[in-house]
């Protein structure tokens, strides 16, 4: 699916700047800063329709619960974003964030962000998690990020004390992708998945996860210790799936790991 963009010039600072655009006269965009057909599309395939609805069903998993957690879309030249601080299951199409991409400089942590179209309402501010999503795109290709506070991913970076979660033999593995975007895992690969120690302010998790996910370009994820997970995937569904899957190795890896089993046969001498 190929979007296009909008052909006006107009810029928009972050939130919490003052709105301004370049070109006064295109009436396409509001007053309050809102460029309307960004996210205006009867295709449910669209990026503003697809995020509300993925939110929900991530609801429904504990994903994102609490407002926590986020997702991010890109699309040809343009980074769809789900609201920071809201109820997920509540997304609608108007609450999303529109950006170029690539950007004009570096997105880095706590940095000016370039946007094409904000929402309306007042109070709605910009994923916290945008320069970590940035890090899938910019190091991986990825087409789509989402991030979890799922409890089972916190649990395994509780029992699992170093910088990877490690687990192997299971069926499910054959989900993963390598890097995230690569071919498939096989059943006796051992997937790893780097863990990164959380900070208080989201946006400060940008430069360790960049640093992990240069150290494991396998990687498909990174796990952020009692926190949750990142995980990216070349499209959509491929994010989601994997999402799943890695969810479902962590929720069976904390359960073995507590029985006293082997969670990598092979290396820990028994099948």
């Amino acid at each position: 699916m190929s979007i296009s963009r909008h052909s006006s010039t107009a810029k928009y600072t972050r939130l919490d700047e003052h709105q301004h655009h370049d070109d006064e006269d295109d009436e396409s965009i509001h007053s309050d800063g809102t460029v309307d057909e960004l996210i205006q599309s009867d295709d449910p395939e669209h990026p503003a329709n697809l995020i509300p609805e993925l939110c929900r069903g991530f609801y429904t998993l504990g994903w994102v619960t609490g407002t926590g957690g986020g997702i991010s879309l890109k699309s040809g030249n343009l980074v769809y974003l789900a609201p920071s601080g809201v109820q997920k299951e509540r997304i609608l199409p108007e609450h999303i964030f529109v950006l170029p991409y690539p950007q004009p400089a570096v997105v880095k942590a706590h940095t000016e962000r370039t946007f094409l179209r904000k929402p309306k309402q007042e109070g709605l501010k910009e994923s916290a998690c945008t320069p970590l999503f940035w890090n899938a795109y910019e190091l991986r290709n990825a087409g789509a990020c989402i991030h979890t506070h799922s409890q089972h991913a916190v649990m395994a970076t509780l029992l699992w004390k170093g910088e990877v979660f490690e687990i192997s033999h299971q069926e499910m593995i054959k989900g993963i992708r390598i890097g995230g975007t690569g071919k498939t895992l096989s059943y006796l690969d051992t997937l790893v998945v780097p863990i990164i120690e959380n900070t208080p302010h989201e946006e400060d998790l940008t430069e360790s996860m960049s640093e992990m996910m240069q150290k494991y370009p396998d990687a498909a994820g990174i796990l952020v210790r009692r926190h949750g997970l990142y995980v990216w995937g070349p499209t959509w569904q491929s994010a989601k799936t994997q999402a799943e899957c890695l969810d479902y190795l962590f929720e069976i890896g904390v359960k073995i790991k507590l029985m006293g089993l082997p969670v990598c046969p092979a290396k820990e001498g028994g099948l």
